[in-house]
């Protein structure tokens, strides 16, 4: 039995903790704020609860595999994980709009042609059937391997023929195309595109350098379904993982600081704490960013978030969909996201309702409350211009800027890490799980495979596993 510390109680850190505990380990999770979650976190006021992470989740056969492997328990024997009812609803600049829905490719492809024309759906399913080659391709080494840097290894994940873009235009063009590039190439009408794009866009991507294997983030979305859990959003699964590792007997202590990695005869031996105490560890494992004591530092930066919180009166108007992108002229490609939830338990009753509108935007795009009280209204002013009508219900509203994130969960100027993407000669990976220091591994969203909640809970997997076995190779 080792004595492992784990730095951060995100979902990565608790994933590893609850793996590590469940083989015999004896785990103890420092983490610098007063509770767990990382991005998961809730927003209370009034009656009216909000995510203020991540709203929906996207491949929870990772977390049902977590729970299994943790405790022969169903995730949803813990949580009420449920499919929502459309991926998403997307309005144009010209008034045009069409809604996806949820893991139904016929259904996507009919509500295409009736949008925008006959041939669009269709254009639509043979650019996903390209996303899924690359997908294919390239799951096993991105999502289920640790990375390493054999060159077998590494292979399918820094070339760039992953994804079988159409062919190349023009003599000049050397290198693969961009997103943006596949998009407009591929999907001809520009809503199509601004639809691949603003997926893409809402990992925190930007479209036009982030390379054509990024359409597999669609591919993902079309084939495994958009989830939501009912009775208290994501927070709800923060805290059910939570409560598993307290069932496994991980110790954790809260507003604990960790300010450094302690190392004996070359390997990682304990933490040093802000309180000026030492622990003593055999193995630790960190997961608490890119500023964490003992990172292997970020990879692709990603954007920071601005979010915003609206209280409404009124009922939620039946058939509103979950997820809407409100695509802007001024920014095509970069849309607004808005989550509108079906959830009593995020409102005082059912004559009010509750919406979150989210924007990316750069680090240090957002200084001091004025400006987010600008953005903020600029935002509102777009979804009441997309035909949304929130502002004539809205009751109070609340601002989430970069800085909060950066409170809460560590990340420099409020980033949120990206997933890692194929291709790019490997320019969009994470740092590996294994450091330089022996007995020191890294999890969480800036480590291999990335940002997302899916990804986040792999990195605990892997860092279970390598920590008990040096060669794994990975999930089976």
């Amino acid at each position: 039995m080792a004595r492992i510390v784990v730095i951060g109680a995100g979902t990565g850190g608790m994933a590893a903790a609850a793996r590590l505990a469940v083989a015999g380990h004896r785990v103890t999770v420092h983490e610098r704020t007063e509770t767990y979650g990382g991005a998961l976190r809730r927003y209370t006021r009034d009656g009216f609860a909000f995510d203020t992470g991540p709203g929906l989740l996207h491949l929870p056969a990772v977390h049902r595999d977590l729970f299994v492997k943790t405790g022969r328990e169903r995730l949803e024997d813990r949580v009420d994980l449920v499919r929502v009812a459309a991926t998403a609803r997307h309005v144009f600049p010209d008034g045009s709009a069409v809604t996806l829905p949820n893991a139904s490719r016929g259904k996507v492809i009919a509500a295409l042609d009736d949008a925008f024309g006959a041939g669009a759906g269709d254009r639509w399913a043979r650019m996903l059937t390209r996303a899924r080659e690359a997908w294919e391709a390239t799951r096993r080494p991105l999502l289920e391997e640790p990375l390493r840097d054999e060159p077998a290894s590494r292979g399918a994940l820094v070339r760039d023929g992953a994804y079988p873009a159409l062919r190349r235009k023009g003599l000049l063009r050397r290198r693969p195309p961009t997103l943006a590039e596949a998009a407009r190439d591929e999907l001809g009408d520009p809503r199509l595109a601004a639809m691949l794009c603003g997926c893409v866009w809402g990992y925190g991507l930007d479209p036009k350098t982030a390379p054509a294997t990024a359409a597999l983030l669609a591919y993902v979305e079309d084939a495994f379904g958009t989830w939501y859990v009912r009775g208290g959003g994501l927070r709800a699964l923060a805290d059910a993982l939570y409560d598993r590792c307290r069932e496994r007997r991980v110790a954790f202590v809260f507003g604990s600081e960790v300010t450094a990695v302690r190392e004996k005869d070359g390997r990682a031996a304990g933490v040093e704490l802000a309180d000026g105490s030492v622990e003593e560890a055999d193995v630790v494992v960190t997961g608490g960013g890119p500023a964490a004591p003992g990172s292997p530092g970020a990879g692709p930066a990603g954007t920071a978030r601005l979010t915003v919180l609206l209280a409404l009166r009124g009922a939620r108007p039946q058939g509103t969909p979950h997820r809407t992108l409100v695509h802007r002229a001024e920014a095509p490609g970069r849309p607004l996201t808005v989550l509108r939830p079906d959830d009593p338990a995020l409102r005082p009753d059912d004559a009010h309702e509750t919406a979150v509108l989210s924007l990316p935007v750069p680090a240090g795009a957002v200084e001091g409350t004025a400006e987010a009280e600008r953005l903020a209204e600029e935002l509102l002013a777009a979804a009441d211009g997309a035909g949304l009508g929130l502002r004539e219900r809205l009751l109070w509203h609340a601002v989430r800027t970069p800085a909060d994130n950066e409170a809460e969960t560590g990340a420099p100027g409020g980033l949120v890490p990206p997933p890692a993407l194929p291709g790019a000669g490997g320019a969009f990976l994470h740092p590996a799980n294994t450091t330089p220091l022996p007995g020191l591994y890294a999890v969480g969203g800036w480590s291999h495979p990335g940002g997302g909640l899916a990804a986040a809970g792999m990195t605990g997997a892997m860092a279970a596993g390598l920590i008990e076995d040096p060669d794994w190779r990975g999930s089976t």
